[in-house]
Protein backbone atom coordinates (compact mmCIF):
# COMPACT_ATOMS: atom_id res chain seq x y z
CA UNK A 1 0.00 0.00 0.00
CA UNK A 2 2.85 2.63 0.69
CA UNK A 3 4.41 1.70 -2.36
CA UNK A 4 1.39 2.62 -4.23
CA UNK A 5 0.94 5.56 -2.51
CA UNK A 6 4.17 7.00 -3.65
CA UNK A 7 3.64 6.67 -7.45
CA UNK A 8 1.39 9.42 -6.46
CA UNK A 9 0.65 12.33 -4.90
CA UNK A 10 -0.41 10.92 -1.64
CA UNK A 11 2.16 10.39 1.04
CA UNK A 12 1.78 8.89 4.14
CA UNK A 13 2.41 11.56 6.79
CA UNK A 14 2.87 14.13 4.44
CA UNK A 15 4.03 16.96 7.64
CA UNK A 16 5.31 16.57 11.02
CA UNK A 17 2.69 15.74 13.84
CA UNK A 18 3.57 18.63 16.90
CA UNK A 19 5.77 17.26 19.69
CA UNK A 20 2.68 18.17 21.77
CA UNK A 21 0.56 15.86 19.65
CA UNK A 22 -0.70 12.53 20.46
CA UNK A 23 -2.06 10.47 17.48
CA UNK A 24 -2.61 7.18 16.11
CA UNK A 25 -0.49 6.20 12.60
CA UNK A 26 -3.46 7.02 10.40
CA UNK A 27 -4.56 10.25 11.47
CA UNK A 28 -1.79 13.49 10.29
CA UNK A 29 -1.89 15.52 13.43
CA UNK A 30 -1.95 19.49 13.28
CA UNK A 31 1.35 21.20 12.89
CA UNK A 32 2.00 23.23 15.92
CA UNK A 33 4.95 24.71 18.05
CA UNK A 34 5.00 23.37 21.23
CA UNK A 35 4.87 25.98 24.25
CA UNK A 36 8.34 27.48 24.87
CA UNK A 37 8.56 27.81 28.66
CA UNK A 38 11.48 27.21 31.16
CA UNK A 39 11.05 23.53 32.98
CA UNK A 40 11.42 23.75 36.72
CA UNK A 41 12.37 21.16 38.81
CA UNK A 42 14.87 19.30 40.96
CA UNK A 43 16.09 17.48 37.71
CA UNK A 44 16.95 20.69 35.88
CA UNK A 45 20.51 21.27 35.59
CA UNK A 46 21.87 24.31 36.40
CA UNK A 47 22.97 27.19 34.18
CA UNK A 48 26.98 26.63 35.30
CA UNK A 49 29.06 24.21 34.43
CA UNK A 50 32.47 23.60 36.62
CA UNK A 51 34.95 21.85 34.83
CA UNK A 52 35.87 19.46 36.81
CA UNK A 53 38.94 16.86 34.97
CA UNK A 54 39.58 16.02 30.93
CA UNK A 55 39.66 12.15 29.83
CA UNK A 56 42.12 11.82 26.55
CA UNK A 57 40.39 9.35 24.76
CA UNK A 58 40.82 9.66 21.26
CA UNK A 59 37.21 9.49 19.38
CA UNK A 60 34.62 7.96 21.34
CA UNK A 61 32.40 6.16 20.36
CA UNK A 62 28.89 4.80 21.36
CA UNK A 63 28.25 5.75 25.61
CA UNK A 64 25.98 5.71 28.17
CA UNK A 65 25.10 6.31 31.99
CA UNK A 66 23.81 3.91 34.49
CA UNK A 67 21.54 4.75 37.59
CA UNK A 68 24.03 4.97 40.16
CA UNK A 69 25.96 7.46 38.04
CA UNK A 70 29.18 5.14 35.93
CA UNK A 71 29.65 6.27 32.23
CA UNK A 72 30.53 3.67 29.52
CA UNK A 73 32.69 4.64 26.67
CA UNK A 74 33.61 2.63 23.37
CA UNK A 75 37.32 3.93 22.65
CA UNK A 76 38.17 3.92 18.87
CA UNK A 77 39.95 0.06 19.38
CA UNK A 78 35.74 -1.08 20.03
CA UNK A 79 36.85 -1.70 24.26
CA UNK A 80 34.59 -0.68 26.69
CA UNK A 81 35.90 1.66 29.07
CA UNK A 82 34.02 2.10 32.37
CA UNK A 83 34.55 5.24 34.64
CA UNK A 84 32.86 6.70 38.03
CA UNK A 85 30.78 9.56 38.07
CA UNK A 86 33.74 12.17 38.27
CA UNK A 87 35.41 10.21 35.35
CA UNK A 88 37.91 8.13 37.33
CA UNK A 89 38.73 5.24 35.61
CA UNK A 90 37.01 1.57 36.58
CA UNK A 91 37.29 -0.55 34.79
CA UNK A 92 37.97 -2.34 31.02
CA UNK A 93 36.18 -4.78 28.58
CA UNK A 94 38.06 -6.02 25.76
CA UNK A 95 36.45 -8.70 23.44
CA UNK A 96 37.45 -11.78 22.17
CA UNK A 97 36.53 -11.12 18.45
CA UNK A 98 37.05 -7.05 16.74
CA UNK A 99 33.72 -5.61 16.16
CA UNK A 100 32.10 -2.17 15.77
CA UNK A 101 30.00 -1.35 19.17
CA UNK A 102 27.17 0.24 17.39
CA UNK A 103 25.33 1.01 20.49
CA UNK A 104 26.02 0.61 24.61
CA UNK A 105 22.63 0.76 27.02
CA UNK A 106 23.62 0.49 31.23
CA UNK A 107 20.30 2.01 32.16
CA UNK A 108 19.38 -1.71 33.39
CA UNK A 109 19.72 -1.73 37.18
CA UNK A 110 21.75 -5.06 36.54
CA UNK A 111 23.29 -5.32 33.07
CA UNK A 112 24.65 -3.89 30.33
CA UNK A 113 24.10 -4.44 26.12
CA UNK A 114 26.72 -3.87 23.94
CA UNK A 115 25.48 -4.20 20.14
CA UNK A 116 27.79 -5.23 17.81
CA UNK A 117 26.05 -4.21 14.16
CA UNK A 118 28.76 -5.28 11.73
CA UNK A 119 28.91 -9.17 13.51
CA UNK A 120 24.62 -8.40 14.03
CA UNK A 121 25.59 -10.05 17.98
CA UNK A 122 24.50 -8.95 21.23
CA UNK A 123 26.40 -9.03 24.12
CA UNK A 124 25.05 -8.89 27.89
CA UNK A 125 27.59 -7.54 30.63
CA UNK A 126 27.14 -7.20 35.02
CA UNK A 127 28.02 -4.43 36.21
CA UNK A 128 31.85 -5.36 36.41
CA UNK A 129 31.93 -5.48 32.91
CA UNK A 130 31.95 -9.49 32.93
CA UNK A 131 30.57 -11.20 30.29
CA UNK A 132 27.08 -13.03 30.90
CA UNK A 133 25.26 -13.65 27.54
CA UNK A 134 26.34 -13.37 23.17
CA UNK A 135 23.80 -13.97 20.77
CA UNK A 136 23.87 -13.78 17.33
CA UNK A 137 20.96 -12.33 15.96
CA UNK A 138 20.73 -14.26 12.66
CA UNK A 139 19.89 -17.64 14.77
CA UNK A 140 16.51 -16.25 15.78
CA UNK A 141 15.45 -14.17 12.92
CA UNK A 142 16.46 -13.20 9.47
CA UNK A 143 16.95 -9.71 8.76
CA UNK A 144 19.37 -6.74 9.48
CA UNK A 145 19.57 -5.37 12.98
CA UNK A 146 20.30 -1.26 12.90
CA UNK A 147 20.15 -0.66 16.39
CA UNK A 148 19.17 -1.90 19.53
CA UNK A 149 18.61 -1.35 23.74
CA UNK A 150 17.76 -3.12 26.51
CA UNK A 151 14.68 -2.52 28.85
CA UNK A 152 13.99 -2.64 32.44
CA UNK A 153 12.69 -5.99 31.85
CA UNK A 154 15.27 -7.58 30.48
CA UNK A 155 13.69 -7.43 27.38
CA UNK A 156 15.16 -6.04 24.27
CA UNK A 157 14.31 -4.16 21.59
CA UNK A 158 15.35 -4.23 17.78
CA UNK A 159 15.03 -2.05 14.53
CA UNK A 160 14.68 -4.58 12.02
CA UNK A 161 15.73 -2.50 9.09
CA UNK A 162 15.74 -5.37 5.99
CA UNK A 163 11.64 -5.96 7.01
CA UNK A 164 11.24 -2.20 8.48
CA UNK A 165 9.44 -3.78 11.70
CA UNK A 166 10.50 -2.45 15.35
CA UNK A 167 10.34 -5.95 17.38
CA UNK A 168 10.87 -6.94 20.88
CA UNK A 169 13.14 -9.91 22.09
CA UNK A 170 12.87 -11.96 25.12
CA UNK A 171 16.50 -12.72 26.23
CA UNK A 172 15.09 -15.55 28.30
CA UNK A 173 13.15 -17.27 26.36
CA UNK A 174 15.62 -16.46 22.93
CA UNK A 175 11.69 -15.15 21.59
CA UNK A 176 10.19 -12.60 19.52
CA UNK A 177 7.56 -11.15 21.74
CA UNK A 178 6.71 -8.39 19.96
CA UNK A 179 6.66 -7.03 16.51
CA UNK A 180 5.30 -3.38 14.93
CA UNK A 181 5.67 -3.17 11.18
CA UNK A 182 6.45 0.30 10.27
CA UNK A 183 6.10 0.60 6.60
CA UNK A 184 2.80 2.67 7.04
CA UNK A 185 4.66 4.88 9.74
CA UNK A 186 7.31 5.64 7.14
CA UNK A 187 5.50 5.85 4.08
CA UNK A 188 8.14 6.91 1.30
CA UNK A 189 10.04 8.91 3.23
CA UNK A 190 14.19 7.49 2.92
CA UNK A 191 14.31 6.86 7.21
CA UNK A 192 18.11 6.98 8.84
CA UNK A 193 17.46 4.86 12.21
CA UNK A 194 20.52 6.19 14.40
CA UNK A 195 19.47 5.34 18.05
CA UNK A 196 16.93 3.43 19.95
CA UNK A 197 16.05 3.70 23.61
CA UNK A 198 13.35 2.64 26.05
CA UNK A 199 12.67 5.21 28.79
CA UNK A 200 9.54 5.33 31.23
CA UNK A 201 8.02 2.62 29.76
CA UNK A 202 7.89 4.18 26.24
CA UNK A 203 10.34 3.19 23.81
CA UNK A 204 12.15 6.26 21.81
CA UNK A 205 13.52 5.35 17.92
CA UNK A 206 15.19 8.46 15.93
CA UNK A 207 15.37 8.83 12.70
CA UNK A 208 17.95 11.33 11.66
CA UNK A 209 15.91 12.48 8.55
CA UNK A 210 12.55 13.17 10.00
CA UNK A 211 12.27 13.07 14.03
CA UNK A 212 11.85 10.39 17.05
CA UNK A 213 8.92 7.94 17.00
CA UNK A 214 7.69 6.97 19.81
CA UNK A 215 6.12 3.75 21.12
CA UNK A 216 4.66 2.32 24.19
CA UNK A 217 6.10 -0.08 25.86
CA UNK A 218 3.60 -3.15 23.60
CA UNK A 219 5.52 -1.54 20.98
CA UNK A 220 2.59 0.44 19.77
CA UNK A 221 2.83 3.75 18.16
CA UNK A 222 1.81 6.70 19.82
CA UNK A 223 3.65 9.97 18.55
CA UNK A 224 5.98 11.37 16.54
CA UNK A 225 8.45 14.74 17.50
CA UNK A 226 9.67 16.76 15.21
CA UNK A 227 13.17 16.96 16.03
CA UNK A 228 15.46 15.42 12.57
CA UNK A 229 19.23 15.77 12.34
CA UNK A 230 19.67 13.45 15.39
CA UNK A 231 21.78 10.85 16.11
CA UNK A 232 21.71 10.18 19.49
CA UNK A 233 19.51 11.55 22.45
CA UNK A 234 19.45 11.64 26.65
CA UNK A 235 16.99 11.49 29.50
CA UNK A 236 17.63 12.95 32.60
CA UNK A 237 14.26 13.10 35.10
CA UNK A 238 11.18 13.41 32.86
CA UNK A 239 12.96 15.52 29.82
CA UNK A 240 14.58 14.04 26.82
CA UNK A 241 17.84 16.50 25.62
CA UNK A 242 20.06 16.51 23.00
CA UNK A 243 22.80 18.83 21.00
CA UNK A 244 21.61 20.97 18.41
CA UNK A 245 22.24 24.08 16.97
CA UNK A 246 25.06 24.69 19.31
CA UNK A 247 23.10 23.81 22.41
CA UNK A 248 21.81 21.74 25.03
CA UNK A 249 17.88 21.06 24.06
CA UNK A 250 15.05 20.05 26.36
CA UNK A 251 11.49 18.63 26.21
CA UNK A 252 9.76 17.75 28.85
CA UNK A 253 7.99 14.49 28.42
CA UNK A 254 4.36 15.34 30.00
CA UNK A 255 4.94 19.49 30.34
CA UNK A 256 5.60 19.19 26.51
CA UNK A 257 7.68 22.58 26.90
CA UNK A 258 10.92 22.80 25.74
CA UNK A 259 14.19 24.95 26.88
CA UNK A 260 17.92 25.68 25.98
CA UNK A 261 21.18 25.46 27.91
CA UNK A 262 24.27 27.03 25.94
CA UNK A 263 26.88 24.75 26.10
CA UNK A 264 30.21 25.19 28.43
CA UNK A 265 32.20 28.20 27.54
CA UNK A 266 34.93 27.95 25.40
CA UNK A 267 33.91 24.23 24.02
CA UNK A 268 33.62 24.55 20.73
CA UNK A 269 29.82 23.07 19.10
CA UNK A 270 31.03 21.67 15.82
CA UNK A 271 33.46 19.24 17.40
CA UNK A 272 30.84 17.77 20.12
CA UNK A 273 29.61 14.65 19.63
CA UNK A 274 26.94 13.71 22.42
CA UNK A 275 26.25 15.10 25.84
CA UNK A 276 25.56 12.71 28.64
CA UNK A 277 24.15 14.26 31.64
CA UNK A 278 23.95 12.57 35.03
CA UNK A 279 22.88 13.86 38.66
CA UNK A 280 25.25 16.19 39.72
CA UNK A 281 27.83 15.80 36.48
CA UNK A 282 27.67 16.13 32.73
CA UNK A 283 30.26 14.72 30.07
CA UNK A 284 30.75 16.14 26.94
CA UNK A 285 32.08 13.89 24.38
CA UNK A 286 34.41 15.35 21.40
CA UNK A 287 37.11 13.55 18.60
CA UNK A 288 39.99 14.85 21.21
CA UNK A 289 38.37 12.95 23.95
CA UNK A 290 35.72 13.44 27.06
CA UNK A 291 35.47 16.79 29.73
CA UNK A 292 33.75 15.82 32.86
CA UNK A 293 32.27 18.81 34.40
CA UNK A 294 30.17 19.33 37.70
CA UNK A 295 26.51 20.85 37.04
Amino acid sequence: MAALLCGGEALAQPTVPSAASVAPASVISPVGKAPTAPAAGPAAPAGSWRLLRQIPLKNPGAASLDRRGALYVADASNNLQQFGAEGLPLNRYAPPLPGNVAQVEAWNVTNILLFYDDRQELVMLDRFLTPLAQLRLSEYFEGTVRVATLAPDNHIWLLDESNLVLREFDSNTLRLTQSTPLDLLIGCSRPDFRFLRQYQNNTYLVDRNSGIYVFDNLGNYRKKLPFAGLSTLGFRGDELYFVQDGSLRFFHLYNLTERSLALPAGVDAGTVRQVLLGEGFAYVLTSAGISVYQI
